[in-house]
This record gives C-alpha cells, structure tokens and sequence, in this order.
C-alpha cells in the first residue's frame, strides 16, 4: 500500500493532517485487513477468504503511568477451514513516538524508531470457519518497565496458526498506547445536518424515513443523548418539521421535542449550513437572509385552536423565526469553511455583533494555541485539527475493531494536542452517514463532562494569526447565483405569490454554499443550480404557431401558452403584425393554468383582400417584465374569397333561376301546340 506523504511547503500542522488523513486511508486494511508488510508472502492473498487481526489497547487506549495494560487481540477467519492453535504477542516500542507525524508514519506505514520487545504472549485457540475469536493479555508495570508518558506503538503478533494445507498465518496489527498521569479535558461538537433530494426543504417522507427508528437523525440523537457534547443544528430541520404543521410525521414531531429537551449546548447553523466564509467573500454585508417561508404554509394544517377565555383566539400558523428556532440555542456563533481572510472576522461582526465567535480548525492558525485564541480581538474557538479529522473518519465506522483502531489513533493525537493545552475542542466534519454506535464510543471515550461552551469562550484566549487566504472560487459562483436570483424575482412576477418560488430558491442557493460540501459537490450543486434557474425562466412560453389560412375577412387567431410551473401564472400576450394590413388585438391577458398548455384567442381582422403576414408575440408579466422568448406566426391572407364566394353563389342563383324559367315557359309552348 501507499501512503500519502506529507507536501513540501505546506504549514506543518497541515501536513501532520494530510499525514494522518493517509493514516486512516490504510489502517482499516492493514490494522485490521490481514498480513502485515512483513508476513504478506506467508498468507493467501484473497480478500474475501482470509483471517484478519486487530488488536485494542483498551476503550480510551490509555493507563496511568505504572498502571497495567489489558489488550484484547482479535482473530477472526473469514477462510472454509478452520484455523488451527498458535500463539499471540503483544509488542511495544518503549521509544514513545516524537509527534503527530510520527504517530501517522506508524499507522500508515508500521515506521518506529526503537526496537520492539514483547510484554504479553498467550496461546491462541482453534478458530472455526468464518468465526471469530478474542484473546485477553495482561502486561503489568514490571512487563512495561518504566515507561514515562507519552504515545507509544504497539502490535500484536500472531504466529504458528494454520488452515487446511499446512498455510502458515503469521500477522501482524498495528495500535498505540498512551500512557498519561491525568484524564484529558475535551469538548466536542457535532454538526446535525440533512439534505433534502430537492434541494429545498425535506419533504415529510424524508422527514418520516429520517426520524424512523433506524433513521439518520433518530440515530444521531440517539447517540448524542446523555452526554456533555455541543450539538451544532442546521435550522433548516426543525423549519421542515414545523412548515408541515399537522401533515408532519408524528416521528419528526417527537425528534424536535426530544432534541429541545436536551441539556446539551446548542448551537444554530446557518440556514441550510451556508457558508459565511463565501458570504463575506462574496461582499456581502448581512448575510443571506433565511426566506420568508409563511407563504408555503398550509392554512389547513394550522386549524386554529379553540377561543380563550378572553373570546379571542390566539394565531394558529407559525411565523418564519419560530419555524426553524430552537428554544435554548446559541446564535451568536458562525462555523465557516477554515479559508477565512483577517477582514472576514470583521464582517462576521457585522453579520451578528461584538459577541460573535467563530470556530475554526487549528490548521487555519499559525502556532499551536489551544481551543480558545483571539486574533485581532475577535474571539475564536479553536478545534485541534488532527484529533478532528481523526474522529470525523473513525465516526463513519461500523465494525467494532475498526473503532477501537480509529479511538486508538485519536487518543494518540489527543496526547500531543493536550501538551500545548488543558482542553482540547474537537469538531466533527459534516457527515449525513455517521455511525451511531461509532459516535456514541468515541463520545464516551472523549467528550469530558462540564466542559460547556459558555466555559469555552470565557477562558482566557492565546493571541494568534491566520494563515488561510480567501476562496475566490466560492465566492464567485455566490455572486453569479445571486444574479440568477434577482432574473427569479423579476421573473416571479407572474405569480399571484412569488414567495412560492422565490422561498425555495434562496433555500437552494444557501444549500449550494454549505459548509459540508467538498469542491466537487460545490461544482456539481452550482451546475445545477444554474440549469435550474434557465430551466425555470423557460418553463412559461409560447408553443411554436403553425401557418395560418385566413379566408375571411375577421376571425380569431390561435395561439397556445406552455406553463410547466406548479402554479397558475398570469401573462399578458403582446401581438404585433409585421404589416398594417391585419388588425390584431395588441394585448390579450392569459391565465395559463398549472402544468398545462392554455389557448389564447386572439381576434385579428383583415384591412385588405390577401397577401402574407407575420405575427410577432411576446409574452410579459403585468408589470412588462419579458417572459421567455417571442414567436412568430405565419399568417396567409384571402379575405377576398368570401366576397368572390357569395358573387359566383349569386350569379349560380340566378342561372338557376333563369333555367327554370326558360323551362316553364316551353313546357307552356308544348301544351299549348298540342291542344291545337
């Protein structure tokens, strides 16, 4: 396997993270996924037949200085045949690794500076086919000798094991052990975000699908509940729980209630987890305003309540501020993407006043400060990079022995960070696809009791410096949507409503700058939201006029309007011809309904008797506002025809008539010879 190396030129914590990204990128395979580099030509190669160890220094992988360590070292064969005896070890380096990098060279790549010696060995049973088993081990103060504290690497061995054939196993898995004199102090954030396949709000199937019992968000809460960690919220789910009033899920409904019952700090995102960074990148000076969301309500599912005893009854539908409040919360802090500029500090104080805190990784900062710095007098909660990112990958985890790696390696990065300071924040990344039962392990191993956020911003902040310059990428697309926007609100005028379009879009736009987003679901949620806004301005138009017979001299012109939008829109059709000698009505008001095509008729007469003439139309709003693009109709001119028509009628007439006159006067004649 390879490893990510550590760039040239980059911030050393910058590399201690790609280091430690590597890290977690190869320890599920190597750690736990079979031979180590060194016995690999000793065992089979495939991956769907194999025996696998992985072995755990304890749930917070971490003892006292003189204390014993009690590992368990699991063999578990995924081969037909069963495994044999052997005999387990347990390894340590008594050289602590130096630092972060050192920590990740060890996980990656098996790299330690010292000579390992054993502490522990054991017999391993038989291991039936496609089971599992786990051995304990025991190494007590006089087996690890004097070791001071720090972070050291430690393996296990097995060895003498074999399957059907005499095929030898002889593996190896990689871990650490800190040994500490004091219990580490950590706060830890986790970010609660769902996004919606529309893009907009969750629909109450999503709503219904996350907050089942084995929903996302059920198992998020689920995990969170009873312990000290600070819960970040993205308001745009309890506003998608509470626009539906009674319609809601009765699960969704018990989610927001529990989630408000907790004791847990609660901080609000922004809207949909837009992105602040973008927004002061972008110029803005407030930032994007969550949208009037009232005109989506369903007056139908807000029934209003019974009289009070004054006789009046109070409002049954919620206003746009309540439908996505939480009652407690803190809304004085911003969690922006970390490419922050110094004047973007300044902006978020004009965002949300002198309070405001920000959170940002350690990597965003020149020197190690702890989890509370000031930079140029604004207040900054501080999240140790490595420690995060390491928590972030091992919260995505299932199987228990990967956790416990991923807990192990954190615990490592733990120490390091705690040497510079006595509280260690951590954040989580974004992530819709966390484990419960890996996030409930490692709050367990890490979150400290106590440790609130009003403890967080009051303790004394270590000055720092950015290091992190402004994404202009971001930025851009922000400013090339919000001009999409303005061409929505102009459009939006042939609605009776525009909120109904309006609403979403913005949702939409503060959805695309999400903070969880990588650069390339940036680029695909920008793309999209571009074809989405053309496709809206080219969902009302004129179908395409066929060529028109005119034969008399005045009759009514067809012509059909398109609207693919869900809701009635009011147009008003201009029609102009091309020469005088058609009169046409000049404006004609359309109510196109929903989803459908509309004829408009539209009278025209002729001035004179023929010729060929086009028809210009265009479709405005009320306002002038132009809608799509125009059509031509093609009109061929012959009202000369009814004239000449009722001329040859007359003139057959009067043939007719004179025929029959001819023919009664000779039948006379012969009646009259003949009587002579």
């Amino acid at each position: 396997m390879t490893a990510i190396s550590p760039r040239e030129g980059l911030h050393p914590r910058a590399r201690r993270l790609l280091s430690r990204l590597a890290a977690v990128l190869v320890v599920g395979s190597v750690l736990l996924g079979g031979a180590s580099p060194a016995s690999a030509a000793d065992a089979p190669k495939a991956a769907s037949s194999t025996v696998e160890l992985a072995v755990s220094t304890g749930p917070e992988a971490r003892i006292a200085p003189g204390g014993s360590l009690v590992s368990t070292i699991t063999i578990s064969n995924t081969t037909p045949d069963e495994l044999s005896t052997g005999t387990v070890a347990l390894e340590i380096d008594p050289a602590p690794l130096a630092d972060d990098a050192a920590l990740d060279a060890w996980l990656a790549d098996g790299t330690a500076t010292g000579t390992f010696r054993s502490v522990a060995t054991e017999p391993s049973p038989k291991v039936g086919a496609g089971a599992s088993v786990e051995v304990s081990t025991l190494a007590d103060s006089s087996d690890l000798g004097d070791l001071p504290p720090g972070v050291y690497a430690v393996k296990a061995l097995l060895s003498g094991a074999t399957t059907a054939g005499g095929v030898a196993w002889n593996l190896s898995a990689r871990s650490v052990l800190v040994i500490s004199p004091t219990a580490r102090t950590v706060g830890v954030v986790v970010p609660i975000t769902a996004t919606p396949a529309s893009g907009a709000l969750l629909s109450a199937d999503e709503l219904a699908d996350l907050t089942a019992p084995d929903g996302m968000l059920t198992g998020q809460l689920d995990a969170l509940t009873d312990t000290p960690a600070i819960i970040a919220v993205d308001p745009a789910i309890p506003a998608a729980i509470r626009v539906l009033g009674i319609r809601a899920p009765q699960s969704a409904v018990a989610w927001l209630a529990r989630l408000e019952r907790l004791s847990n700090d609660i901080v609000m995102l922004q809207f949909g987890d837009a992105d602040a960074a973008t927004q002061a990148h972008a110029g803005q000076k407030t930032l994007l305003a969550t949208p009037d969301l009232t005109p989506l309500l369903d007056a139908a599912d807000f029934p209003t309540p019974a009289p009070t005893p004054t006789g009046t009854p109070s409002p049954a539908a919620p206003s746009t501020s309540s439908l996505s409040a939480i009652s407690g919360a803190t809304t004085d802090v911003l969690w922006p993407r970390p490419d922050l500029a110094a004047s973007d500090l300044t902006a978020f104080r004009g965002y949300l006043g002198d309070a405001v805190t920000t959170i940002l990784p350690s990597t965003s900062l020149q020197d190690p400060v702890g989890s509370h710095a000031e930079v140029d007098g604004h207040s900054i909660l501080v999240t140790d990079a490595d420690v995060s990112s390491q928590l972030s990958q091992t919260a995505q985890l299932t199987d228990p022995t990967r956790i416990d790696l991923g807990i192990a390696g954190a615990a490592g990065h733990l120490y390091f960070a705690s040497q510079a300071s006595p509280t260690v924040l951590v954040g989580l990344n974004r992530s819709e696809t966390r484990s419960p039962v890996a996030l409930r392990e490692l709050l367990s191993a890490f979150a400290t009791p106590g440790v609130r956020l009003s403890s967080l911003k009051s303790s004394p902040a270590a000055s720092a410096t950015l290091v992190t310059t402004a994404d202009t990428v971001r930025s851009t697309a922000l400013t090339s949507m919000l001009a999409g926007e303005q061409q929505l609100v102009t459009f939006s005028s042939i609605l009776d409503t525009p909120a109904l379009m309006l609403a979403p879009e913005r949702i939409r736009i503060l959805r695309a700058i999400a903070v969880g987003l990588s650069d390339k679901q940036f680029a695909a949620a920008v793309s999209d939201r571009t074809a989405r806004v053309q496709k809206l301005l080219g969902s009302v138009s004129i179908q395409r006029p066929k060529p028109v017979q005119l034969v008399t001299s005045a009759a009514p012109l067809p012509v059909w309007v398109r609207n693919e939008l869900p809701w009635d829109v009011h147009v008003v059709l201009n029609s102009e011809p091309s020469q005088p000698r058609l009169d046409i009505q000049p404006r004609t008001t359309v109510e196109a309904l929903a989803d459908g095509t509309t004829r408009v008729d539209v009278p025209i007469s002729a001035r004179v008797a023929s010729g060929e003439v086009k028809v210009d139309f265009r479709l405005t709003s009320a306002t002038g506002v132009p809608i799509s693009q125009p059509a031509v109709a093609e009109v061929t001119l012959r009202a000369d025809w009814e004239g000449i028509g009722l001329g040859i009628l007359g003139g057959v007439i009067a043939l007719l008539f004179v025929l029959g006159l001819i023919r009664t006067v000779r039948r006379r004649r012969r009646k009259a010879d003949a009587a002579v």
